[in-house]
């Protein structure tokens, strides 16, 4: 318990100092969005627009208060409400404009996160056992090209022999009957089998680091003496993988849980611009230059949180799985 409110106590506190930073980052742009909104309504109409018609705007959309106030206005409506405010460019909330597109983003990083964990542990482990072999070879050329190919130029590979072969697209999530379908289980299942291929093009590069990862630690494990001595005691060697070296060589894969999450919504914004995928990504850098920080605030804060979670998360599977770490902790 005391390993558990530790944790829960640190995510606590880092979410507050998360959303300091992200609120840090809506105001460091120059000028707000009453400029641009200024802009966009008289530029070309011959009206003249004087700095107290700025402010007399500024002061409408609320952007006038003291930074300290909108901080509050903003995490006070996010914690009690679950609003994060007006979308000044969309003429709506925020909520209406992220909409789907969170549950479709986090979906997919689930869904990467599973492809990933799924293929890179038992292959890794199976590398290990055979050591030395050509499969062992082969997995160590693959995890070569998985490092060198960057992701985006497999999904342009993947959409180039599509076509070229079935004269069919891989890109989006939906077949185009569901795209703007409401939501349905046969759209769901639609996503299902449009949402494998873009997770295995985001677990490019994780799969080829973790399954060198499980593979060097398992190597390892299998050498211990406390394996040979399991082995000496009539142990079946399937029951004896799993019960011992498995279960440690898969600690350092638990471990950087966190950074996989972080390294796909880095890679996630230029492979859904190939893949023509509905994300995140896009909103952000057009709310970006639209200076509408309350989307791109909500953007930001959306994925720091997930990131800190699973990095939470981490940390709780990986004291399951090494008690040492839990009773050291």
């Amino acid at each position: 318990m005391r390993f558990l409110a530790e944790r829960l106590f640190g995510m606590v506190v880092t979410l507050f100092l998360v959303s300091v930073m992200v609120f840090f980052i809506m105001e460091l742009p120059p000028g707000d969005y009453a400029e641009r909104y200024a802009f966009r309504k008289y530029s070309g109409t011959g009206v003249t627009m004087t700095e107290q018609d700025v402010e007399a705007i500024r002061a409408e959309l609320g952007l006038d208060a003291p930074a300290l106030v909108r901080y509050g206005n903003w995490i006070g409506g996010i914690l009690l409400h679950g609003d994060f405010g007006p979308a000044y460019a969309f003429d709506t909330s925020v909520n209406t404009i992220i909409g789907d597109k969170v549950w479709l983003t986090l979906g997919l990083l689930f869904a990467t996160l599973i492809v990933t964990y799924l293929i890179a542990i038992p292959i890794g482990i199976y590398a290990a056992v055979r050591r030395g072999s050509a499969v062992d070879y082969g997995l160590t050329v693959f995890s070569y090209l998985g490092l060198a190919l960057p992701n985006f130029l497999l999904a342009l590979v993947l959409l180039y022999f599509s076509n070229r072969w079935f004269g069919a697209s891989v890109g989006g999530l939906f077949s185009a009957r569901y795209a703007e379908a409401p939501w349905s289980a046969a759209k769901l299942w639609d996503l299902v089998k449009h949402l494998w291929l873009p997770a295995l093009v985001l677990a490019w590069s994780a799969l080829a680091y973790q399954i060198q990862t499980v593979r060097a630690t398992m190597s390892d494990e299998i050498g211990k003496l406390s394996v040979t001595a399991a082995r000496a005691r009539g142990l079946s060697e399937a029951r004896l993988l799993i019960k011992y070296p498995a279960r440690l060589a898969i600690n350092p894969v638990v471990s950087t849980i966190g950074f996989d999450v972080n390294r796909i919504f880095s890679e996630l914004p230029i492979v859904a611009a190939v893949l023509g995928l509905t994300e995140l990504g896009d909103l952000l850098l057009k709310s970006y230059l639209d200076l509408d920080m309350n989307v791109a605030g909500a953007i930001l804060l959306m994925l720091t949180v997930v990131i800190v979670v699973m990095n939470v998360f981490s940390d709780l599977l990986l004291a399951w799985l090494d008690p040492r770490i839990r009773l050291g902790g």
